[in-house]
């Protein structure tokens, strides 16, 4: 293609596509209705396949700006392809005709200048497209998103900044008629269609309506799923789709209108009972409490304020964009749940729309849903393929059939029926439903078991996981911490560790004060809510949180401060004591405490504040709570233990979370006024060090159990959660995902800054204390490579990397090359947000490892989707995205899962191999009776088909998964050694034996050759088999039905077909044995028994133990064969793994620092400098 008509849109993001205009071609299109009448139709079907060819064969190449249809492909490894018709919006029609009407808008409050592009270009686009020869934009519409032609950059662009559509986030339930007609016309149905109608021509009706029956069956319980995932995520978005909002209009008039209508701009006024946003917002007035259990999993309360200085004047916006990530203490995202609000006298709590529709936080998360990226598994990629072959095969067939039937002046009629009649023998149309039954049972089984599957086909991609990512919180642990103590600090010095913090000695300690005033906990219809770790503490100290009425608010100019105070039977009687005069009057009859001001926690900063005062104490105190070494930095040094390292250290060893206070007394020139607007830095420094609170995050019970056992079946473990990296690194060894002697290597990656380029510091974590001291480190610190044995043991390595979200962000974008290695062995990734989670996926899926995740929030969705196996441990949004939503939140289920998949795979490839067998040996037979123009009778084709292949496919299924996960994999794909090598020495005996059958029965002495009064079979006793027409006896046998030859090949080949479903009916490791699937024997022996009683004559049959051995002969032979060569591995994890252990610059050592080169090579690449 040309490369001056290619465009990329979305370019550097997820979704990147390669754009390509078409123009519609008459005379095109005019051949392919000729064509689509020739082939009946079919023609018709492949185009509607193949959206490149449908373009390409109706359309020619065009200029994009000119161009009717527009072929999309993306830039992925999939490289798929879409096709989107170019639609036209007539500006005449549009609010937004010209600049005079715009600035209308704008006067009335339906916009200002709070985008997320700077103003000029909203003030370029205006007046772009409303000039005179602008009437018209064209514009297409790609997975719910419009894509607009934009002027400035000669392309298609996702516009946000002008032309915005309804507020809705339509999941459009298709109606079961479209959905039927979207799930008949795929490739299978299409060719059973075709089968079954070349059966009916040949009046084979009984396994025609049979197929007919399964195939009815299989669309509607295909049917019925899919329309209930539909259903399911309608009413998941439906909440919050159409709701009545109030919004800001000149002259603060207050206008009522329904959330479609909200446009980015407008204000809109948050009601004080709360709300479900539909849309992204950010506040500009007051306070909100939110639920966002939806975005993040975290069923927490969160406290979101204003935009700080929202009164800035239009030249100062410049300075600072407002971003919905870095802004998002203050922003409001749609599908949360507004809880209260909290505002100012006189002044409504209000915040302006930013983003809509399917641009919203949640419209990402539900595009995502909808159009998920295909996962490529082996399995499906190798059984096309092989249906390939068997379709050359059949060709072959097709062509000698022809060839001989002219030869023997055949009539045309029958020609055609038998020629098509063996493509239809050698692709077998019941292949589909032979699949589909191990998974269906499969999908029952784990049903049993409180596993829940939306997506069947995913169960077999399950047998193949061979790493598991689990989220932290409630996944791994349970959901809440517990206080397990504090260890106050008294003279720089640290007292021993107390348990119980409520008592009346430290009732009015500064330690206590501290505890129930830094927090950011609030009432909710009486019920105290917030942070849990906030919520223990509070409870841990036993006091009483107060805050104001909505009255009581509207009396003053201010908010009212929340009140805590003490329980009156832990305060201690309060009696004069003359020599302390001051203290006396500090201590009034009740003893409370009012925050004054508070800041709320950063997760950049670690930490939180809050200004508080004692009722009656004439200064105001500063309370500080967060990360430790954040405290003890903003602390007077005087004031921290010299030991506070190694005490901090200790504790973070053994697995506790650990926060740290801090107070001081502030000036008592600093009124309540000043309070309001003063800094934080202004608060937060020369603090005292006032001591540490322990917290304990346990582990669910049976989660160190499930990981040794993934460990035991070398799977890979990896730990992807929201919460703090040390926490994360002591729950991986508490839960043995990294073992006691395992080395942790912190990755610390730092953005360019300052004309500085990105860089990585690499840090030991038991060595962090040592950071001044580099010649301390002793050299075992440095893990020793051991070359291992097997490939698989390299999974099993000495050291594990560790970072953060922001670190990954930074690796992904300047340190491509280093992205596979960390891959090979990152543990544990800390503060990371729901896009990354789903990046670092799609980054593990690239080193060919086959990934599942577990996790239980709405921020895994994404995560759930992408993996190969996702399963969430939540009934609630998660379980929309999640192929599999267990009932029990425990991760037992994991494993659980991975036997019935690994069970469902061995299979699925044992039903294929007999499919395959079964068309091969029908095949042959067929070939052998048409060179004497002969065929098998309507009724032997029946028994085989119905009574033998269905039979045999639907119980050989049914065996269970073995009890226990084993260290040996199931092959991924059919393309191996060892199962082509049993195939094929499998079709080499049946053909042999059917053969020697064939030429053997001609040379006894019995044998007489077929004419059309022959009655040589009836001396067998099997007419009832070799003819449909049973009653007439002296009928004549037109169709060449009664010879010896016919009966000897259909009595061979029907033993063939029970010889072989015992030979690829494998048991251990995988599955149960075959003789414990009790419906299986009873088949199987129950069939031998009646074709031997048939046949009335005793013919030994093929030893079972010979088929066994050919196995075992494939097992011996094909390693030989194979060692020859040195084995390079095919997965790229494997063969990294390899490289890396002869590689003396990796792992990196401790304290030393790799940077990004500053130019960027073209392939992507960055040149690596490390130092030391």
């Amino acid at each position: 293609m040309d490369k001056e008509e290619r465009k990329i849109i979305n370019q550097g993001q997820e979704d990147e596509m390669e754009i390509y205009g078409y123009n519609l071609s008459r005379w095109k299109l005019a051949i392919v209705s000729l064509g689509v009448i020739c082939t009946g139709g079919f023609l018709l079907l492949l185009l509607y396949w193949m959206p490149e060819w449908r373009v390409k064969a109706t359309c020619v190449r065009a200029a994009i700006k000119d161009c009717d249809v527009v072929l999309l492909r993306t830039t992925d490894e999939f490289k798929m392809w879409f096709c989107a018709k170019i639609r036209v919006l007539s500006l005449e029609t549009h609010p937004v005709s010209s600049p005079k009407s715009m600035s209308n808008k704008l006067s009335n409050g339906h916009a200002v200048c709070l985008t997320e592009n700077p103003t000029g270009e909203n003030r370029h686009g205006i007046s772009k497209y409303s000039q005179a020869e602008s009437q018209q934009i064209r514009y297409f519409t790609h997975h719910s998103v419009k894509y607009f032609w934009n002027d400035t950059i000669h392309n298609f662009d996702f516009l946000k900044k002008l032309l915005y559509g309804v507020n809705e986030i339509a999941v459009k339930v298709p109606s079961v008629f479209k959905l039927l007609i979207k799930e008949v016309l795929n490739p299978f149905y299409i060719f059973q269609l075709f089968s079954v109608i070349l059966w009916s021509t040949d009046e084979y009706y009984y396994y025609a309506l049979a197929i007919v029956v399964m195939s009815i069956v299989s669309i509607v319980s295909s049917l019925y799923s899919i329309r209930k995932q539909y259903v399911m995520l309608h009413d998941m978005v439906a909440t919050h789709s159409t709701v009545r909002v109030s919004v800001c209009r000149v002259n603060e008039e207050i206008e009522e209108i329904f959330s479609t209508d909200l446009v980015p701009g407008d204000v809109m006024v948050i009601p004080l009972n709360g709300t479900i946003m539909p849309c992204d917002a950010v506040l500009i007035n007051g306070t909100c409490i939110v639920n966002e259990s939806m975005l993040t999993g975290e069923s927490v309360p969160v406290t979101k304020t204003n935009l700080p200085n929202p009164s800035v004047d239009v030249k100062g916006i410049g300075d600072e964009l407002y971003n919905p990530e870095t802004h998002k203490r203050h922003t409001l995202f749609c599908g949360t749940t507004v809880i209260q609000t909290r505002f100012y006298t006189g002044e409504l709590v209000k915040a302006i729309v930013v983003r809509t529709g399917f641009s919203t936080s949640k419209g990402q998360l539900v595009r995502s849903i909808l159009y998920p990226k295909p996962t490529d598994f082996k399995l499906y990629r190798d059984a096309y393929l092989f249906l390939l072959c068997l379709v050359a095969v059949a060709g072959i067939g097709f062509i000698y059939t022809i060839i001989n039937s002219i030869l023997n002046e055949v009539e045309v009629g029958v020609i055609i029926i038998e020629s098509l009649d063996i493509i239809t023998i050698t692709v077998p149309p019941a292949l589909p439903a032979a699949m589909t039954a191990g998974i269906v049972y499969a999908q029952r089984r784990l049903k049993k078991i409180g596993i829940f599957c939306i997506s069947p086909q995913r169960i077999n991609i399950c047998g193949q996981l061979n790493l598991v990512c689990f989220d932290k919180t409630g996944t791994l642990t349970e959901d809440g911490l517990d206080l397990w103590g504090i260890q106050r600090v008294e003279n720089a010095r640290f007292l021993s560790p107390e348990e119980n913090v409520c008592n009346e000695m430290l009732v009015k300690s500064q330690f206590v004060a501290c505890l129930a005033t830094c927090h950011s906990l609030t009432k909710i219809e009486g019920v105290l809510s917030g942070d849990p770790l906030d919520l223990k503490m509070f409870e841990a100290i036993g006091w009483i949180l107060e805050e104001a009425t909505e009255e009581e608010t509207a009396l003053h100019n201010r908010i009212m401060p929340t009140v805590v105070r003490p329980p009156k039977q832990l305060l201690p009687e309060s009696t004069p004591a003359g020599n302390q005069e001051m203290e006396l009057f500090e201590l009034p009859a009740i003893y409370e405490i009012g925050i004054v001001r508070q800041f709320p926690f950063s997760s950049a900063l670690q930490r939180m504040s809050v200004v508080a005062r004692v009722l009656g104490d004439k200064k105001m105190d500063a309370y500080m709570k967060g990360a430790p070494e954040v405290i003890a930095s903003l602390c007077k040094p005087e004031t921290v233990p010299v030991d506070f390292q190694n005490v901090l250290e200790d504790f973070t060893k053994q697995g506790f979370r650990v926060i740290a206070l801090a107070h001081r007394k502030l000036e008592s020139k600093l009124t309540w006024h000043k309070v309001q607007n003063i800094s934080r830095d202004a608060i937060e420094n020369n603090m005292d060090f006032m001591g540490l609170i322990i917290m304990q995050n346990k582990l669910k019970q049976e989660t160190p159990a499930v990981l040794e056992d993934l460990h035991k079946a070398n799977i890979r473990t990896v730990m992807v959660t929201g919460d703090n990296m040390l926490t994360a690194v002591s729950v991986a060894r508490d839960c043995g995902m990294i073992l006691p002697q395992d080395k942790v290597i912190i990755a610390e990656a730092l953005p360019p800054k300052d004309g500085k380029v990105a860089k990585i510091n690499w840090h030991y974590a038991d060595s962090l204390t040592q950071c001044s001291h580099p010649s301390a480190i002793a050299s075992e610190a440095i893990p020793v490579k051991l070359v291992h044995d097997s490939l698989e043991d390299l999974q099993m390595t000495r050291y594990h990397f560790a970072m953060n979200g922001k670190s990954f962000s930074v690796i992904l974008e300047h340190f491509q090359d280093l992205v596979p290695k960390l891959m090979l062995h990152g543990t544990v990734f800390a503060r990371m947000a729901p896009d990354q989670k789903t990046q670092l996926i799609e980054a593990l899926q690239n080193v060919d490892y086959f990934v599942g995740m577990c996790g239980d929030g709405a921020n895994d969705c994404g995560a759930l989707k992408r993996a190969h196996g996702g399963i969430s441990l939540s009934e609630l949004e998660a379980s929309v995205a999640s192929p599999f939503t267990s009932k029990t939140p425990s991760i037992s289920c994991v494993p659980n899962l991975i036997r019935e998949g690994r069970a469902a795979l061995i299979t699925s490839f044992c039903v294929f191999k007999f499919m395959a067998l079964y068309s091969i040996i029908q095949y042959f037979s067929v070939t052998l009776l048409y060179s004497i123009l002969s065929n098998l009778g309507d009724f032997q084709f029946l028994f085989i088909d119905l009574a033998i292949i269905l039979v045999v496919v639907f119980t050989m299924s049914l065996n269970p998964a073995w009890k226990e996960l084993v260290a040996q994999r199931p092959p991924s794909g059919l393309i191996s050694g060892a199962l082509l090598f049993s195939v094929l020495s499998q079709i080499i005996i049946c053909i042999g034996f059917q053969s020697l059958g064939f030429f053997w029965v001609k040379q006894q002495p019995w044998y007489e050759v077929w004419h059309p009064k022959s009655d040589a079979c009836n001396a067998t006793g099997s007419l009832l088999w070799n003819s449909s027409h049973l009653d007439n006896e002296t009928e004549l046998d037109e169709h060449n039905i009664q010879n010896y030859e016919n009966t000897t090949v259909f009595f061979i080949s029907s033993f063939q077909y029970l010889i072989v479903a015992i030979a690829f009916s494998k048991g251990k490791p995988f599955r149960q044995p075959c003789y414990k699937n009790y419906f299986f024997v009873f088949s199987v022996i129950f069939l031998y028994v009646f074709i031997l009683f048939i046949m009335l004559y005793p013919v030994a049959s093929v030893d079972q133990v010979l088929q066994e051995s050919v196995d075992r002969w494939g097992k011996c032979c094909l390693p030989w064969a194979l060692s020859c060569g040195k084995k390079i591995p095919k997965a790229k994890y494997m063969y990294l793994a390899q490289e890396l252990l002869v590689d003396p610059e990796w792992p990196p050592k401790p304290q030393t620092t790799t940077e990004a080169k500053g130019l960027v090579k073209e392939n992507g690449s960055c040149q690596i400098i490390t130092i030391t």
